[in-house]
């Protein structure tokens, strides 16, 4: 665990780490003082089958790595994946076929979505004349090396490991009597917070629930582009009325791609793609959220039998696998508008969200 943190501390800032043999830096935070450590003649460039086939690449493998070719620059590579709005880029002219992406590149694109950037990595081998500078470096602590094993796991390694840090009561305007928990992932990258409503020895049987990702722009500034904030206002009066209950607020920003990917997706919607395309040619899946977390939270908080508030089938199949009995469902609304109605529809007809009363679907 201790490795793997600092492994993705290291690459937030742009250092390369080393994944057994293998060199791997972030492609959108490439260090021109660092990218000497590379051989570039035997460097690849590793994306995932989604961004590849944004590309208009065929992808088969879950992703795939493109080997450079002589008269190219490492820094084609990064460009390439940062310019995620220009799909019609010369691939042949860059890189040759792709080949599978090796277990270490894998774990390299792990890392970069458990770090929140970009799931895209410039890799080489630790061979030939750099192999005794790197060596060098892994031995000084300049440069970290970490197991395969341990990064494709990364997102894994603090399950069941929350720390529930503090709390205090917050009371809000649409519910007064309110304690807020705080609860912080193992690695300390992520922290989740638990709204407690009510008191709980008078809840009901069956608990009702809400599973809210964080949403900076929806939530706190009131964006028109989503329907996250009056959906959180929502919950927490349904809550209420319902008896009491808990709303987990939970640090997993533009489905779990962070807040900057959000924003790079945000502007490749503006070109016209809906929010699913938009995910994918940035690399990442319809989906990047998991509720392990949530999971964990219950339990701690001995929560076992819910009522769940979700329009979301995926929640619900993850809270029930986890071992918590969904007694019944409960939809939960925002208004559409003209700025959320495509966002909306993206869900309902592209990820099976239960929508189409409010969406007046047939």
């Amino acid at each position: 665990m201790h490795q793997i943190q600092r492994a993705i501390f290291d690459l937030r800032r742009g250092m390369p780490v080393v994944i057994d043999t293998t060199l791997v830096y972030p492609t959108e935070l490439v260090d021109p003082h660092l990218i000497d450590l590379l051989d570039s003649q035997s460097a690849s460039l590793v994306v995932s089958k989604h961004r590849l086939t944004a590309l208009d690449q065929t992808s088969e493998p879950a992703a795939s790595a493109l080997a450079i070719k002589p008269g190219a620059t490492v820094v084609d590579f990064a460009s390439l994946h940062q310019a995620a709005s220009a799909p019609d880029t010369d691939l042949a002219a860059l890189f040759d076929s792709p080949r599978p992406a090796a277990p270490s590149e894998l774990g390299a694109l792990a890392l970069m979505r458990r770090a929140w950037l970009l799931p895209a990595a410039v890799t080489a081998p630790v061979e030939g004349a750099k192999a005794d500078l790197i060596q060098a470096k892994l031995d000084s602590g300049v440069l970290l090396r970490v197991e395969t094993e341990a990064s494709l796991n990364c997102h894994a390694l603090s399950a069941g490991m929350i720390r529930r840090i503090s709390e205090a009561d917050v009371p809000l305007a649409r519910a007064s009597q309110t304690r807020f928990i705080l609860f912080r992932e193992a690695d300390g990258l992520r922290e989740h917070v638990a709204v407690v409503i009510g008191t709980p020895d008078q809840w009901p049987e069956a608990v009702p629930v809400r599973l809210h990702s964080s949403c900076l722009t929806g939530d706190l500034f009131g964006s028109l582009r989503c329907d996250c904030g009056e959906q959180l206002q929502n919950a927490v009066e349904a809550i209420e009325q319902l008896g009491g209950g808990v709303l987990l607020y939970l640090a997993q920003e533009g489905r779990g791609i962070g807040l900057g990917n959000k924003l790079r997706a945000y502007e490749l919607q503006d070109t016209g793609l809906d929010t699913v395309d938009a995910d994918q040619l940035l690399g990442f899946g319809e989906d990047e959220r998991g509720y392990r977390v949530a999971v964990d939270m219950l339990a701690n908080l001995e929560i076992n039998t819910i009522h769940l508030l979700t329009n979301n089938p995926i929640k619900l199949n993850a809270i029930e696998s986890g071992g918590i009995q969904v007694a019944s469902r409960g939809s939960l609304y925002g208004s559409v508008t003209d700025q959320n109605r495509r966002y909306l529809s993206a869900k309902a007809e592209r990820s099976g969200h239960w929508l189409d009363e409010v969406l007046e679907l047939p």
